[in-house]
């Protein structure tokens, strides 16, 4: 399954061969075939050649919750921000965890980033492996 995007309400296919690079916050270039595009996002629009679009993203695979708590409770993936190497896991499976608190490193671009815990919870999954290559958008763990 893959995700459900809408810009404009319109669904759209991403492109199968567009590769992106998030350059600073909110700033994304954006690589298909030749052509370079920069696009700046906010949490419901984007801006591309002078024009703004509101988007949406809809996973399939996420995780359904309900009620205005429901961040607090289920599941939390934490997946790879860009493309990069596994080098320290900080945690096990069955650990306790603090918000903020780290579960392991990646490596990426010579600089090593932290990934952090989104809330307190318990360890459920570790998904990858010290050494192991991660693409953007890869399960690296889960937070229950």
């Amino acid at each position: 399954m893959k995700p459900v995007i809408q810009i404009d309400g319109q669904t759209v296919d991403p492109h199968p061969a567009a590769d992106v690079v998030e350059t600073e916050p909110g700033s994304f270039s954006v690589l298909i075939g030749s052509s370079v595009f920069e696009v700046w996002a906010s949490e419901s629009h984007i801006a591309l050649a002078g024009r703004r679009f509101e988007f949406s993203v809809e996973d399939p695979r996420a995780w359904k919750h309900g009620g205005a708590g429901g961040g607090v409770h289920g599941k939390a993936s934490i997946l790879a921000p860009m493309p990069g190497k596994v080098v320290r896991i900080l945690v096990a499976v069955g650990d306790e965890v603090k918000q903020g608190q780290g579960i392991l490193v990646v490596e990426a671009m010579k600089m090593q980033n932290e990934m952090k815990a989104p809330r307190d919870g318990r360890v459920t999954v570790i998904a990858v492996a010290v050494n192991a290559s991660v693409t953007a958008g890869t399960l690296l763990a889960v937070v229950e």
